[in-house]
């Protein structure tokens, strides 16, 4: 017999006799830096605890040819077999379930070890060099300190959010194994979900009888006896102590060490995994009938509405505006309403004129690093007058132009069946009609798409609001930010389409230019927002507080009434200080942008363990702030973080009519992504967007919520079991190793 069917043979019975016995996996901990590779036939039950020589903890025989180290560090590529082509379907699911345990303890039945059959990379024998014992147990308290932090503000914000790792802290805590947990089966559902459907009519429930008052800056809801209600948010001074705590975790030298070195090390593991299993994964995506990157849904998940179309979208809509209405009045300049034609009349062209070059709003050379020049390149033409008239929803024709466009750019969305996004509308808190006029907008011009779900963008721009006398305090800015929210959820009745239009909202962003210096520290002495006067814009953790502090309170009483909650995805870590994306740690579920995670190795460490959304515009940031072949997007890619490809500003990055295809297309060009690469990245966009419960069904299976292979149906998102085999035994491992470096006991 070969020795394949040796290891087949011994790997059947070994299965037989211990079904229910403990599965574990090597523990993976920080190796040394050169590390030599080997290729070993190992035992089949992949049991390497325990190991005592040629001989497995099973007993059986075992053949290794070892190169080792001077530190006798050894980094072996193994082939497992466990369960193999042979075993399949929700029995063996349900097996691999119950004996999957790590460490002594089941952390979740999301982390079961792979039963797939592909090459593993792991370091046996290790020895943490120029780590003491107690310098390991402190990294480890210092990364668990801030998952627990994290999650902590998750739940009080009712954002969903990856719990391995919380799960894992947890679990060894309080001794408490989840050995079972229940599969779902789903009939493949189809776009009959979407006949004869009404987005506009949704339920009403009653109104209630609740009061809104404000507690220094946060709107807080109190039933007719006084008593306060679903007011769980975190105090100033508990987020200032808790943000404090992060930076000096981060200033931690030992830490950052220990962190960088993790990240080097799953770098050089990801590629050891494509150059051992690349055909494999190849091959299983050829298996698939009807699947492949082209008809796999994927998610634009961070775009903005007012720039979504091509450059040459906007001019021929222009044009065909401008010579079906040239008579109609779109604004009005000195008192007196001005028609379209007279616009262009003022501005001295004419249809004819109109080229892509005149107007001027694609990004070039001249916008690197220029902020101001790319805000000039807002207003087609360098006119803000255009930008008004079409790209406005508060207009003097009431953003009639802008919904027509926007609808167009659906319609393209929607003949390509499997490009869906998640556009940005802005509400800037200039007064409190804003969310009631945008939700009008969306109603009376139906701009609805099942391929659209909308964010709304707040903009960190109180000084332009002080300046040109829009509100008079801080506070002022939030009324007009909340208050319509907290209404229309109290009284949906009294407020329709406000309550109809929130029904597609997802969350919300926070805009700004964050190279601006500013001093991030808040304490006692901050001011309140009703003492806020100008003339300069708060720090970015004071308005991550204050909206994620409202937003707290929002979501717990919209759950209360069974309604969408809402998530925080701000814009952070384009450029500026790396404490915006520490705050982004406590508070969003994901965020836009994330490229200074690469100067900090302890937070983008800890963002890969919480597995935190990061949507990465690579040509935006090739044109704006970092060239392309410095952006640290590959690298965050092989290391496992949750990242998504997004195209911020089509209208000034992009040539195509397809500019999420346009960002796959260059980025496996420039950074050679397989097609596997690919379809992870499209799963990955899906899995963070706020698309609906059912839809993500349809997408990617009844059991998309659990991580690992269960949560992979793979006739659905064409990512190949093997590499979701990999990212999660490799988290799994990541996670171990923080947890077991919490036990190590300093030698005397």
């Amino acid at each position: 017999m070969s020795e394949r069917g040796k290891l087949l043979k011994h790997e059947s019975s070994h299965r037989e006799s211990s079904d229910d016995e403990d599965y574990h996996r090597p523990l993976t901990r920080l190796s040394a830096r050169n590390l030599s590779i080997v290729k070993t036939s190992h035992c089949a039950c992949v049991n390497t605890m325990g190991m005592n020589g040629n001989v497995c903890k099973c007993g059986s025989e075992i053949y290794d040819v070892k190169a080792r180290t001077s530190g006798e560090h050894v980094l072996e590529a193994t082939q497992s077999v466990v369960g193999g082509s042979s075993s399949s379907g929700d029995e063996e699911i349900e097996k691999s379930v119950r004996r999957s345990q790590f460490l002594g303890i089941n952390i979740t039945p999301s982390f079961i070890h792979s039963q797939t059959d592909y090459q593993r990379v792991f370091i046996s024998r290790e020895v943490a060099i120029d780590f003491n014992t107690a310098e390991l147990m402190k990294c480890s308290q210092y990364l668990q300190k801030a998952i627990e932090l994290r999650s902590h503000y998750m739940q009080m914000s009712k954002q969903n959010y990856s719990l391995s790792a919380y799960n894992a802290i947890q679990a060894k805590k309080n001794g408490k194994l989840r050995t079972h947990f229940e599969t779902k089966k789903v009939a493949d559902t189809s776009s009959r979900y979407w006949v004869n459907y009404d987005p506009w009519k949704i339920d009403f429930p009653p109104d209630l009888s609740l009061e809104l008052k404000i507690n220094k800056g946060v709107f807080e809801v109190y039933d007719l006896k006084q008593n306060p209600l679903y007011a769980l948010y975190p105090k100033l001074e508990e987020f200032s102590n808790d943000l404090d705590v992060m930076l000096d975790l981060l200033a931690d030298g030992p830490l950052k060490t220990f962190c960088y070195r993790r990240l080097t090390y799953l770098s050089s593991k990801f590629q050891m995994h494509v150059l051992l299993n690349e055909m494999k994964e190849l091959a299983q995506q050829k298996e698939v009938a009807h699947r492949d990157f082209y008809n796999l849904h994927k998610v634009d998940t961070h775009v903005h509405a007012s720039s979504c179309m091509n450059q040459k979208h906007l001019l021929r809509f222009i044009k065909r505006a401008l010579k079906q209405t040239p008579d109609l009045e779109v604004c009005v300049v000195d008192g007196k309403p001005m028609s379209l034609a007279g616009v262009f009349k003022a501005m001295n062209i004419t249809a004819y004129d109109l080229t892509v070059d005149k107007l001027n709003v694609h990004a070039d050379r001249n916008t690197f690093q220029r902020p101001d020049e790319f805000k000039y390149r807002l207003n087609p033409t360098g006119d803000s007058l255009l930008r008004e008239v079409f790209l406005k929803t508060d207009n003097y024709v009431d953003g009639s132009f802008f919904a027509e466009i926007i609808k167009e750019v659906f319609v393209d969305l929607e003949d390509s069946k499997y490009q869906n996004a998640e556009l940005r509308l802005s509400v800037y808190g200039k007064n409190i009609n804003e969310w009631t006029k945008l939700a009008k907008w969306a109603i009376t011009h139906k701009v609805h798409s099942h391929n659209v779900r909308w964010l709304v963008q707040i903009a960190r721009g109180f000084d332009h609001l002080i300046k040109y006398e829009l509100v008079k305090t801080f506070q002022e800015f939030l009324t007009n930010v909340f208050a319509p929210l907290f209404e229309a959820t109290i009284a949906p009745n009294k407020h329709p389409e406000l309550h109809r239009f929130l029904r597609y909202v997802v969350g919300f962003d926070l805009i700004g230019n964050e190279a601006v210096l500013e001093d991030l520290k808040l304490d006692n002495e901050t001011i309140l927002p009703e003492n806020w006067r100008g003339p300069e814009s708060p720090s970015y953790a004071y308005y991550i507080y204050y909206l994620f502090a409202n937003m707290c309170c929002l979501n717990n009483l919209r759950q209360a009434r069974d309604m969408n909650t809402f998530v925080f995805r701000p814009h952070s870590g384009e450029e500026g200080s790396y404490q915006h994306l520490v705050c982004s740690f406590l508070a969003a579920q994901g965020i836009s942008q994330g490229l200074v995670l690469r100067k900090c190795p302890t937070l983008q460490y800890l963002y890969y363990l919480c597995q935190i959304g990061i949507a990465m515009s690579p040509l935006s940031n090739n044109c704006l702030v970092l060239s392309y072949h410095r952006n640290p997007m590959m690298d965050f890619f092989s290391r496992g973080l949750f990242i998504s490809l997004s195209t911020d500003h089509p209208l000034h990055f992009h040539f195509t009519r397809e500019p999420l295809m346009e960002e796959y297309s260059v980025a496996a060009q420039v950074w050679k992504f397989s097609s596997c690469d690919m379809c992870e990245l499209a799963r990955n966009s899906a899995l963070m967007c706020g698309f609906p419960h059912e839809l993500k069904i349809e997408w990617l299976g009844p059991n998309y919520q659990v991580e690992g292979l269960i949560g992979n149906d793979f006739y659905r998102t064409n990512v190949p079991n093997v590499r979701i085999s990999y990212r999660t035994e490799t988290l799994a491992e990541e996670i171990a190793n923080m947890l077991s470096n919490g036990d190590v006991q300093e030698t005397p």
